[in-house]
């Protein structure tokens, strides 16, 4: 049996495990990494726990998944339910340790006569939040949502009326400390981080997602036909992505298994079964991606997606099965690697993804600036070997990529 024991802070906890064994220690790793997420002061673990396993399960399931959570060193929470049952099983799991957890809740998630309601109307959703609070037995949240905005209409009414001006308050006064909003939508979610008025934007990003184009209907994005005829990369949402990093805004990963399609053949529209590390390590490779939130229905599953980040590179490599997909991903750099290893040193996936940050920018980021000025070898070092091309499975052009970062950075 593994029993985990917290040596540091939660931000830079490490964990050593005991009583299982060599090959145990050497299943599962020793110690959680962190990220910064966005501009906020707290440092989240790259896998986190959802609360979707938790609806409908009993108290003593409950429990099981946040202690598990807690003691593989995950110090991040997202719950949006509503159900009182799961607010009080999470609330009294968490009690003696609520400062080891990061609590995001969702506004606008209630609960009347008996079933959930998405609401915008002040007398379901300021009493729904202060629920929320009192049955997790915390006074605060870290991070407020404003829960699921997929479409403009709803988007106005949000933040044009007294909805928004609510979060602020409970923002200002304490009772949140930063503002948040939950969406699957790009089209939505772009709207809101470029108001500047969210910290952290919630959103459904895998592999199948980032190939659609942007939907009011989430349920579309999932259909096969959708997948029947060869794809190209949504633009929406890479400037999503872009956008986030750029100005700061933490990106929290729901959805990254598809609800658990991605990891069984029969459902995936890729037609292959990924594993948890691989759909993980997809969202955790977009641009301001932080840390993906996972609604694990056992401990056995919290504990096999905590050993993501104990995982090398080619154990969490998911570009082949990307591959097989018609076109999807033909000339575009998603990041995978596998252009390496570059004859001089460079890291060529890093060099792409900085690059790519600099697009629809005026002027290169500092931010982003001084991460390329960190890298050991820089795109101006390109000797045009070709060796990259070469390796590369979507066929990207490399080498001119190279010559345009080198461009653009100057070196």
């Amino acid at each position: 049996m593994i029993k985990a024991f917290v040596l540091q802070s939660p931000e830079k906890r490490k964990l050593v495990f005991a009583q299982g064994g060599q090959s145990d220690k050497k299943k599962w790793g020793s110690v959680m990494k962190y990220r910064q997420l966005g501009k906020t002061d707290m440092t989240v673990s790259e896998v986190a726990l959802g609360c979707e396993g938790m609806i409908g399960a009993a108290p003593q399931l409950v429990d099981a998944l946040v202690k598990t959570a807690l003691d593989s060193g995950m110090n991040f929470l997202d719950i949006f339910c509503a159900e009182p049952d799961v607010r009080d099983n999470v609330g009294v799991s968490l009690k003696g340790r609520r400062q080891e957890m990061y609590i995001q809740g969702h506004i606008g998630s209630c609960w009347r006569d008996g079933q959930y309601l998405r609401s915008r109307e002040a007398q379901h959703v300021k009493p729904a939040f202060e629920d929320l609070m009192a049955r997790l037995g915390t006074d605060y949240l870290d991070v407020g949502v404003i829960h699921y905005v997929d479409n403009d209409p709803d988007y106005d009414t949000v933040f044009n009326g007294w909805f928004i001006d609510y979060v602020l308050a409970l923002k200002k006064t304490g009772h949140i400390r930063y503002t948040g909003l939950s969406s699957h939508n790009p089209v939505t979610a772009l709207r809101a981080v470029k108001s500047g008025l969210i910290d952290v934007l919630l959103f459904s990003v895998n592999p199948c997602y980032d190939l659609q184009p942007p939907r009011e209907e989430f349920d579309e994005i999932w259909k096969p036909e959708n997948y029947q005829t060869a794809l190209t990369w949504d633009p929406v949402r890479e400037e999503l992505y872009r956008t986030c990093e750029a100005r700061g805004v933490g990106l929290v990963v729901m959805k990254a298994f598809g609800g658990g399609d991605l990891l069984d053949a029969r459902w995936s529209p890729f037609g292959v079964a990924m594993q948890p590390e691989h759909c993980l390590h997809y969202a955790l490779t977009r641009p301001a991606a932080a840390c993906v939130v996972g609604g694990f229905r056992s401990a056995e599953e919290v504990l096999v997606s905590a050993r993501y980040s104990f995982l090398s590179d080619e154990q969490r490599d998911y570009a082949p099965f990307l591959a097989k997909v018609p076109h999807s991903y033909k000339g575009k750099c998603i990041y995978c690697g596998h252009c390496a290893p570059c004859s001089v040193g460079i890291n060529i996936a890093m060099v792409n993804k900085f690059h790519d940050l600099t697009r629809t920018q005026e002027t290169v980021p500092a931010s982003v600036r001084d991460h390329y000025r960190l890298l050991d070898h820089h795109a101006g070092e390109c000797i045009a070997c070709g060796q990259c091309e070469d390796n590369c499975p979507f066929d990207v052009p490399i080498i001119e990529k190279m010559s345009q970062a080198a461009e653009v950075f100057g070196y």
